[in-house]
């Protein structure tokens, strides 16, 4: 009988320990819930490690941008029609601050960049012209910020005279 009243005891102790509510453990209220974007730098790098975004937070997501025509005047096929690596680069960040802006957002609010780098026809992918462009919009004296960033190199993109597509995503 001693036995039997132990289980019970135990049994009780237990379904009273499983019927909190998470919010009543270890979770923190909506209010005590941090409200700002933690950025989680690396220290040594251009870029984040990663980004948590609290709830609430607004978000802007552009599609994948190309450069824009540099000389309409230049021979189909060619790199003067829309420039080297570097020159699409500067021309699609351009592209994404003033997409980002119609939205109220600035460069500023950029956190994560997914961007695809081709081969030019040498099959030569031009990384260095990328992050040179890159740390001409973060990570600098103007916009101290880095963001979070995957760079991958892909076979060719749409159009093969783009050498560069970058997708973003804004919050704040």
């Amino acid at each position: 009988m001693k036995y039997v009243s132990l289980i019970y005891l135990m049994l009780f102790c237990l379904f009273i320990s499983c019927t909190n509510s998470p919010s009543e453990t270890n979770e923190k209220s909506e209010s005590e819930k941090e409200e700002f974007i933690v950025r989680y730098d690396r220290p040594d790098a251009s870029i984040l490690r990663g980004v948590y975004i609290p709830k609430g937070k607004e978000y802007f997501y552009t599609s994948g941008l190309v450069a824009p025509v540099k000389d309409e005047n230049a021979v189909p096929g060619t790199y003067g029609r829309y420039g080297n690596t570097y020159e699409q680069s500067i021309g699609i960040l351009e592209r994404i601050k003033e997409t980002i802006g119609e939205a109220g957002f600035g460069m500023e609010d950029v956190y994560f960049l997914r961007v695809y780098l081709a081969p030019d026809k040498d099959g030569n992918i031009d990384w260095d012209a990328w992050f040179k462009a890159y740390g001409e919009y973060f990570n600098n004296d103007e916009n101290p910020n880095k963001v979070a960033r995957s760079t991958i190199a892909v076979y060719a993109l749409a159009n093969p005279e783009l050498l560069i597509e970058i997708e973003a995503v804004a919050a704040k």
